[in-house]
């Protein structure tokens, strides 16, 4: 899905890109200094590729799109991936960031652990970037920003739920796996992501979810944001289970006729976090 939003004759060293990078699909957003949506692309892959198979879908799409060409005033890569671990700030050693992954995933010996704090909540976030597709940007472009779609959505989250003292779910739905984010008294219960095939995959991780923390699916409160919508049999199966549902919205006035919650990581991110120099 290709989308020119404004005019794209408008020079790109004003604008930022965002480039969104799962294992199954690539978004790219270019926005102006004011927030207003220039371009946006976006790359649904049919199975879940490699990092060096992911690299050669950028570089297709980055060559073949004139609007992603030249320079900007910012480009921030945003990796979207089941390989992180949240940590304590108190807790966190730089010099044993592997240590962290390896309880709940398997990596390799050579590859690169890259962290971002969240400073205002005292989290943070371990995870392995894709380094072929980082040093090709850098090749590409310069300069340039990364951290990971789970620092976006606990510092939005806990930013929104720091004085309420109820129990909050937040799921974050994507095509074949979600982010399931628990917070309890403003502070973080449960971060972690699911994979799944079917909707009954789905329903049953959440609901186990649940179950562990001992959370009521009658009275729970529950945002959904991401790709899911009420036609959704996912969404049909949550409400058969949980009663308290809504969506989770961003405004991001030139997708209009999209439901507001879609899109959300990249829609988030026009706040402009920083996570890497916290």
């Amino acid at each position: 899905m290709t989308k020119p939003l404004i005019d794209n004759n408008k020079t790109n060293q004003t604008c930022r890109l965002s480039v969104q990078i799962s294992l199954t699909g690539l978004s790219f957003l270019v926005s102006s200094q004011q927030g207003d949506i220039v371009f946006y692309h976006e790359k649904e892959l049919e199975r879940s590729y490699t990092p060096e198979e992911l690299l050669l879908e950028m570089d297709t799409t980055l060559r073949g799109t004139p609007e992603l060409a030249g320079a900007f005033e910012v480009v921030q890569l945003i990796y979207s991936t089941p390989t992180y671990c949240t940590v304590p700030q108190t807790l966190f050693d730089e010099n044993k960031a592997s240590e962290y992954l390896k309880f709940n995933t398997k990596i390799l010996s050579n590859d690169y652990i890259a962290h971002d704090t969240l400073k205002s909540q005292g989290i943070v976030v371990v995870y392995v970037p894709f380094m072929n597709i980082n040093n090709y940007i850098f090749e590409r472009y310069g300069g340039f920003e990364y951290y990971h779609s789970i620092s976006v959505l606990l510092s939005d989250f806990l930013n929104t739920e720091k004085h309420n003292s109820e129990e909050k779910v937040y799921l974050h739905v994507k095509s074949n796996e979600f982010d399931c984010i628990v917070i309890r008294q403003g502070e973080l219960q449960l971060c972690n992501t699911y994979s799944y095939q079917t909707p009954e995959d789905f329903i049953y991780y959440v609901l186990f979810c649940l179950e562990q923390l001992k959370l009521n699916p009658d009275n729970v409160n529950t945002s959904l944001c991401g790709s899911i919508v009420k036609s959704d049999e996912k969404f049909e199966f949550l409400y058969t289970y949980i009663r308290n549902i809504s969506f989770v919205t961003r405004e991001f006035p030139p997708f209009g006729e999209e439901e507001g919650h879609e899109k959300y990581v990249l829609k988030t991110n026009s706040n402009a976090y920083n996570f890497r120099d916290a």
